[in-house]
Order: C-alpha cells, then structure tokens, then sequence
C-alpha cells in the first residue's frame, strides 16, 4: 500500500497582514526568518514518509506559480488548482478522487501547508502509527495535540476511554473553538485535544465516507471523474467544483462517522495562526521582544513580535505589547491586544 500526502495550500492568511497578503499568503513565507516557507517546512517534515512523486498540493490557481517555484520537486500533475474556494470538504474530495483513479490502495496523510511543528521526528512517529492503523481498517484518524493552555482559538477533540497499545482513543466528539471558561475545563479533563487539521485515512473509507455523509459533493467528484488526467479536467473542473457545497471536512465527515480515532501527540506544534502564536514561538530577548529582521535594534521596548525581513534597518524605542510588520512597502504598527481587528485594519474599513 502506497502513502500518499496531500497538502492544502488555499489559504489567504489575512491575520498575518500585512507580511500575507491575498496575492501572496503566510504558507510561501518565511514566517520563522529561518529560510525557508511554511509550506517547504510542511514537505521537508514528510520527507521520510513517502517519496516526492507521492506528494499533492491543492491550492487556487492564482498561487500553482508560487507552488512550482518553491517545491519543484513535487510533480507538476500533483498540483492541483482549485477554481474557487469551498472550504476543505470539496478541496480534500478532488485530491481523493485523482489519487484513487491512479492509485486505488493508497493510505493518504491530509495536512495544512501552514502549521509549524518542532519535533519533526515525534511527528514522523505519529504519522507512521497513523497509517499502521488506516493501512487495513475503515478507521480515520486525527492527531490531536495535547493542549498547554486553556486556548481559544482552536477546535478541540474529546477523546473517549483507553488509548489501545499505539496510543489511539475513539473520538467521543469534535468541539467548536470555545470560550475561556470552556477551554479552562477540557484543560482540566485531560482527554481533551486541539484538533491540528491533520487526517489519515485509506482512500477507500474516505471516499466512501464522503459518499455516505456528504452526497452532494461525492456526487459532483463521480461527474468529474471520468475527465481527471484528461486535457478535459480543467474545464470540467471550472464547470463542476463551484457546485460543491462550502463545508469543512470536520462538518462534512469527522462529526457524523463511527470509525473516528485520536492519537494524542505532542511534538511542538502549532496553527501559526496570528501574530500572537508567532510571538510565543519565535525566540525573544530578555524582554519578551521577538523578531525576523537582518538588522532590528530594540530599545526599551518589551513583549513586543517585530517582521521586517526586507528592511535594511528597524529601530524601535519605548513600546510594549506591539506588532510592528512591513512587507513590500506596507507597514503595520498594532498593538498585540487589537490583532483581530488587523483583518478589518488592512482592508481600510
């Protein structure tokens, strides 16, 4: 049985403006000041799971250049450019469907292309224990990672009696992001887990999960499927895609199957989601002061996440609790606190 891994890479980023941009999003930069992309971290990290030729990328059209240029090694047919957004349920459909037609005992790991993992060898282990399970069962299963803090911006796992010998639970339920109060209690429980997007299956149990709970879009895949590989899928594609309902894979699939399974792990990771999960993961100075920059001089500043990798010279004197991030001659300057509003902020509104 072949491994595959699919990457999604459709995101546009906007809480990490004005470094992402729509035009060119968080997973094709360098958010660590480490060289190298998010989504080249993403691959490097897989590297000994399977080979390159077993890699796919599902992204929109207007990113394939940006995705070519920075994996070259990844075939050029296993670029796969969605026409429109519809969330991960129709994205991870279309990937499954074209794997399944060339290779019809493939166990597949589904991944963002934008999250940061530390302990690269733990998640390697993680996702080899993974596929053991998937490779001759209808099982689908998450990695869930064991929470540090009573987080909110997350969904959450809840897991459901004893691990088996691997480490695996039943998943007793998916959970929306909480509030405080909520997140201070799954902390507590302990068999709670943030849901890190990442999903192994074989392709026969996802498709016919899809099938099952999400007829509609299986049903707009089996339309598509007789033009894939063909010099007819692009149009058909264009035609078809947009008809697909807008659902995540978590609504679509992961809330309504039986054979649902969570492999609590800890491996350092993180959704990158916001300055803020940026600030804690890069390191800081004496003072709490984080930042990527060839040359940032910082005077009494503190708590502060600075991103000014194409300056020559940034200097900052007397802030405390600040972004400050310039990027093609956009400059943000925003305290910690109002992040969510940055979204709103760069949109001028």
């Amino acid at each position: 049985m072949q491994t595959h891994i699919v990457i999604m890479a459709g995101g546009i980023g906007s809480r990490f403006w004005p470094m992402s941009t729509p035009e060119y999003p968080k997973q094709f930069i360098d958010v660590m000041g480490v060289g190298k992309s998010l989504i080249q971290l993403t691959v490097e990290r897989f590297k000994d799971i399977c080979p390159k030729e077993n890699f796919w990328v599902v992204t929109s059209g207007k990113y394939v250049d940006i995705v070519k240029e920075q994996l070259p090694q990844i075939p050029e047919q296993h670029i796969l450019a969605e026409p429109e957004a519809r969330n991960t349920a129709p994205c991870i459909a279309y990937a499954c469907w074209k794997i399944r037609k060339e290779f019809p005992q493939a166990n597949i790991v589904v991944t963002p292309s934008d999250a940061l993992v530390i302990d690269t060898t733990e998640f390697a282990r993680c996702i080899a224990v993974a596929l053991e399970k998937t490779a001759d069962s209808h099982a689908i299963v998450t990695l869930g990672m064991k929470p540090t803090r009573p987080e909110t911006g997350y969904g959450y796992i809840a897991a459901q009696g004893e691990a088996d010998e691997k480490g695996i639970c039943k998943v007793e339920a998916f959970k929306e992001k909480p509030d405080v109060e909520t997140a201070k209690r799954y902390l507590a429980a302990g068999n709670y887990f943030w849901n890190a997007g990442i999903f192994v299956w074989n392709v026969e149990t996802i498709t016919n999960a899809l099938r099952r709970y999400a007829p509609q879009i299986a049903g707009v895949m089996d339309e598509l499927e007789p033009t894939l590989f063909t010099d007819r899928e692009a149009e058909e594609l264009k035609r078809l895609f947009p008809t697909c309902e807008k659902i995540s894979i978590d609504y679509a699939v992961m809330e309504k199957a039986d054979d649902i399974f969570v492999l609590p792990a800890e491996f350092g990771w993180s959704d990158l989601g916001s300055w803020g999960s940026l600030h804690t993961l890069l390191p800081q100075d004496e003072n709490g002061n984080a930042s990527v920059g060839t040359n940032v001089k910082l005077f009494d500043c503190r708590n502060c996440v600075v991103h000014v990798a194409d300056e020559r010279k940034v200097v900052l004197e007397g802030l405390d609790g600040y972004i400050v991030a310039e990027k093609n001659g956009q400059l943000l300057i925003c305290r910690l606190s109002e992040e969510q509003h940055i979204k709103e902020f760069s949109a001028g509104k």
